[in-house]
């Protein structure tokens, strides 16, 4: 919130009766200005749509090791200035969300290969210190590491700026407001290959937009003879970029678990689940992407191919 009262040359400070409770009502609201959650303490990362339906996926018949090497930033974009040019635009902590979408799916269960090199480490120093000194002590042997079934590969693949603007406002006698916004864009490529054929099990790429406002008001307006009120008051609004992104992950395993059980990569705990909202909204979502009218479970298409077989 800005104010100041500007003096033209020649003139005389500005005395109005109204100038006290004016001020006295800025100074109210510009002490309310600091939103809420600034100095709130630290939280759990707040839940995005697509989190909400990993959580609610059905049951697998049998869980998925798969291994994250790295889900790295391909874009190279940065931050526009006055940012640092060092400042990337999008987080280079993505691999640790993808891991984590892959947890809570529960669908997979994922294993340490990021940081392979310190697990391995670790499990040298603990042979050193249980191998017996005494040659008639038993030795302690730590399990074998799980091997993966899949590898979960991909990446941040494009960061797109300005995709839409706009704005509107309106200003009479000195008093007026506006409002403009930004959108952003964030692409995400996702893919499972099999370990032991390198071959390409599925692929997703999934799209978020980043949204950005900003809402001012204003007052420039003499209010008095040769005395100028000038008056500035406004809010941006920027979604967090890193919540974007983990949510066009989540959304891409979300894809990636309905098109393997669509290709019988992988199957569900009970065939009745395919009923599931979670899956049937998947199911649609890809069915609108290929052009299709409706999305058909493998128990619809089975049916229908019953059906089709019984007419002849």
């Amino acid at each position: 919130m800005k104010l100041s009262f500007s003096r033209v040359p020649g003139g005389r400070t500005f005395r109005s009766l109204f100038a006290v409770p004016l001020l006295l009502a800025l100074a109210g609201c510009a002490s309310t200005q600091l939103p809420s959650d600034v100095a709130a303490n630290a939280k759990l990362t707040p839940a995005t749509g697509a989190t909400r339906d990993l959580l609610r996926l059905p049951e697998p018949k049998g869980k998925v090791v798969a291994a994250v090497y790295g889900f790295r930033d391909q874009t190279g974009q940065y931050k526009p200035a006055p940012d640092s040019s060092f400042s990337t635009a999008v987080t280079q902590g993505a691999a640790t969300m993808l891991v984590k979408a892959l947890k809570d799916s529960g669908w997979f269960t994922p294993v340490e290969r990021e940081n392979l090199q310190n697990l391995l480490t670790e499990r040298k120093i603990v042979r050193a210190l249980e191998t017996p000194q005494d040659k008639g002590a038993q030795t302690i042997n730590l399990p074998a590491l799980v091997p993966a079934t899949i590898i979960i590969e991909g990446g941040i693949v494009a960061y797109e700026t300005n995709v839409r603007t706009g704005g509107a406002g309106a200003r009479y006698l000195g008093i007026g407001a506006k409002t403009q916004y930004r959108v952003d864009q964030v692409t995400i490529s996702l893919r499972s290959v099999d370990i032991r054929s390198g071959q390409i099990l599925n692929s997703v790429s999934t799209t978020k937009t980043i949204y950005s406002y900003e809402l001012s008001t204003g007052v420039f307006r003499f209010v008095n003879f040769k005395e100028l009120l000038e008056l500035e008051g406004g809010y941006t609004r920027n979604e967090p970029s890193q919540l974007c992104v983990r949510e066009a992950i989540e959304a891409a395993v979300g894809h990636l678990i309905v098109q393997g059980l669509q290709d019988k990569i992988w199957a569900l705990k009970r065939e009745s689940d395919w009923q599931s909202p979670v899956l049937r909204t998947y199911l649609q979502e890809s069915a609108e992407y290929l052009g299709l009218p409706e999305a058909k479970t493998p128990l619809q298409e089975q049916a229908h191919a019953q059906l089709h077989a019984a007419g002849h």
